[in-house]
């Protein structure tokens, strides 16, 4: 067989189809204290308006945050405050979150009836018994909300609603009936500040200190086709091999999945390199809520588009002839630097800050960005396999121990087995 490696039957990578990247607009507005030091931030989704809050769109907040958690673009390693409705509270999304980070702001009842202040006291007791934080606005310091006093961390005074004797009341209430740290919101003038600080209050948020800060969160959407797989196999208890293969399948599935266990969202220790690390250390139910939240995120069509499908060809190719002389280890992280290599397609940004967004090992990271080390020589070869450059492909293989017949055998393997996408 020739040395000249098989090219693939489809054209090169195209721009991704509109929709398979999308931003998500996250505004932040940071909580002080006395000395002016941040001790957290608030988020507030920009890409809906105010009307359009809903339990979905907490969800996909929470997901988008989660993601995010741990860099320094949205909230490095400071107080997480999440808005969100009475119906969201008992998603199963907030299993994925580490509590340590989260304070979750519980808005008042529309009509403060004792009787169902008292039902929802429940989920507000477990949520805090799990470790959240929990903020209320200062109308829990009124006697129909006495139930849930005693679970506020926080309580939040807006000075733009209450008048200066208003404040003082409802401070020396909240010390006197509960452990609550109050934040003074809306703080637009030096007068405000001076009035609450007067007042004893120590934390701080509004428009003196800071204005919200625009984020514009990358989320890569994977096909709704391949979640519905991916639930159905989770549902069913499959083995971790089938898991890992739809998810190998989709690179939506397989960027969103590294993006959230290598964040400081769930608390692990060391960096997780390889999709079966993922499913493993996530298990089998946090992986199906993950599963189900990515869902509401997902684009229509089940499809991916080009440049997906490429990068998943690239993926299995690596993985194929890392194993060839590598450790099985070693071959599963292959299949990752190979699907993330094109991330700056698939997001349409930068390689450097996209994979920067994943939190990847140092030797990992420099195979993606330099080509330096095995995994970079790996990818190096494959890209001379997808564009038919004669002359990089047999400069990529003579620095690896594999022959022209393994490197061609291999790509049609790799090409088979992605056709085999949608299939299942």
């Amino acid at each position: 067989m020739s040395n000249t490696p098989i090219a693939p039957p489809s054209p090169g990578p195209a721009a991704p189809a509109p929709g398979s990247a999308t931003g998500a607009m996250i505004a932040r507005q940071a909580i002080v204290d006395g000395q002016h030091g941040v001790v957290g931030y608030e988020l507030f989704n920009r890409s809906r308006a105010h009307a359009e809050h809903t339990a979905a769109s907490d969800v996909l907040l929470v997901f988008t945050a989660l993601s995010h958690a741990g860099t320094e673009e949205l909230i490095g390693k400071m107080l997480l405050f999440v808005n969100c409705t009475h119906e969201s509270l008992s998603g199963g999304h907030l299993e994925l979150v580490n509590p340590d980070k989260v304070v979750l702001e519980i808005p008042p009842l529309g009509h403060a009836a004792m009787e169902e202040v008292k039902a929802r006291l429940p989920i507000l007791a477990a949520l805090r018994e799990r470790g959240f934080r929990l903020a209320f606005n200062h109308q829990v310091l009124q006697s129909a909300y006495a139930p849930w006093l005693p679970l506020a961390d926080y309580i939040k005074l807006d000075v733009s609603l209450l008048a200066p004797d208003q404040l003082a009341v409802l401070v020396r209430y909240a010390g006197r009936h509960s452990q609550a740290r109050l934040i003074a919101e809306k703080i637009e003038t030096a007068q405000q500040y001076g009035t609450v600080v007067a007042l004893g209050v120590a934390l701080f948020q509004g428009y003196w200190f800071a204005r919200p800060t625009l984020v514009q969160a990358k989320l890569l959407s994977p096909s709704q086709a391949s979640i519905v797989q991916l639930l159905n196999l989770l549902r069913n208890q499959a083995s971790t091999e089938a898991i890992e293969e739809v998810l190998k399948k989709d690179a939506g599935l397989a960027f969103n999945l590294m993006r959230l266990i290598n964040s400081a969202s769930l608390g692990l220790t060391g960096e997780v390199t390889s999709l079966r690390q993922a499913v493993l250390l996530l298990g089998l139910k946090k992986l199906f809520r993950w599963a189900a939240l990515l869902l509401t995120a997902a684009r229509n069509g089940g499809t991916p588009p080009t440049v997906g499908q490429t990068a998943v060809v690239r993926g299995r190719l690596m993985e194929l002839l890392a194993r060839e002389f590598l450790s099985p280890e070693e071959a599963d992280q292959a299949f990752v630097i190979g699907v993330f290599s094109m991330l700056d397609q698939m997001l349409g940004m930068p390689l450097a800050p996209a994979v920067g967004l994943l939190n990847l090992p140092d030797e990992l990271s420099a195979a993606l960005l330099q080509r330096s080390n095995v995994m970079g020589q790996l990818l190096a070869l494959v890209e001379a396999c997808e564009s038919g450059d004669d002359h990089g492909f047999d400069q990529a293989a003579q620095a690896l121990p594999l022959t022209s017949q393994q490197i061609n055998w291999a790509h049609l393997q790799a090409l088979a087995w992605a056709d085999q996408i949608g299939q299942g």
